[in-house]
């Protein structure tokens, strides 16, 4: 252009470069508000990983796209470190289970272990519905036994309805005699693992494994009452705000809110209500 005294149009016709290219100038990206935004997530939930604070952000409202998130994400430092090593493929053989496809289909219980400031252990019963992903309960207790968890599950039968199955493991509480004329009952299954497999049972020990991640290890409990309080709390946020990627990264809540129980079909064919 200064040797031959020719205009930007012709120029760039002649090296065959757009004029937007030409015109074009950088713009720096401030990314400090979502690098802040990035860490504030990650201070306040210190088990969340990368896509899960990036779901969070999308429902803020912040337009940033996952590979910018991601950036930040590991310019700060954040990346969780996996203290589990991942499967052999050998280890997903397993046996074949239903597909579900409602909730109350079927539940999973199990027990975790912890202890109190002073050293005091407790247990803590967890049950979910393996559809939605609700944690419908978490009990806890110094000792609870197979009545305890039939005070539980009749609780849950007033509040909702009684799935068809119960996946646990071979735990005494759940083989107990009480557990087992309760289910007879009302027309529950229950579902063992096999001794061993651990596998068999995913759902729980998915759970079980935020649990323990997100609650009981950022937390000092100093009393039973305190560790009820605390748990049922981080239950509640569990199933109404934290995200679930198995879902569409959405909360169990609200998952659960988008099916509207149906009649039952033999009332429903008999015409009495």
């Amino acid at each position: 252009m200064d040797r031959y005294r020719i205009g930007v149009r012709r120029a760039c016709n002649v090296v065959k470069q757009s004029r937007s290219a030409w015109y074009y100038q950088p713009r720096e990206n401030d990314d400090a508000p979502l690098l802040r935004r990035i860490e504030e997530i990650a201070a306040a939930r210190v088990r969340y990983g990368f896509w899960r604070i990036f779901v969070l952000l999308r429902r803020e409202g912040w337009k940033a796209n996952h590979k910018r998130v991601y950036r930040l994400y590991c310019q700060a430092g954040l990346n969780l470190r996996r203290k589990r090593p991942r499967r052999r493929k050998a280890a997903a053989h397993r046996l074949e289970r239903p597909v579900l496809t409602a909730p109350n289909q079927c539940w999973s219980m199990d027990f975790v272990a912890d202890a109190l400031f002073d050293g005091r252990r407790f247990r803590a019963l967890t049950i979910v519905d393996n559809f939605t992903k609700e944690s419908l309960a978490i009990e806890v207790d110094q000792q609870l036994k197979g009545e305890d968890v039939v005070a539980v599950m009749e609780r849950l039968r007033h509040q909702r309805d009684l799935p068809q199955r119960i996946q646990t493991d071979n735990g005494s509480e759940f083989i107990s005699l009480a557990m087992d004329r309760w289910a007879y009952d009302h027309g529950v299954t229950m579902d063992y693992s096999r001794p061993g497999k651990p596998t068999d049972n995913p759902f729980i020990e998915s759970f079980n494994g935020s649990f323990r991640d997100e609650c009981l290890n950022t937390h000092w409990f100093l009393s039973l009452d305190d560790a009820r309080q605390k748990i049922e709390n981080w239950r509640v946020d569990y199933n109404h705000f934290r995200t679930h990627s198995s879902i569409g990264d959405i909360p169990p809540a609200e998952f659960a809110a988008t099916f509207i129980p149906q009649p039952n079909a033999e009332f429903s064919s008999s015409g009495r209500a």
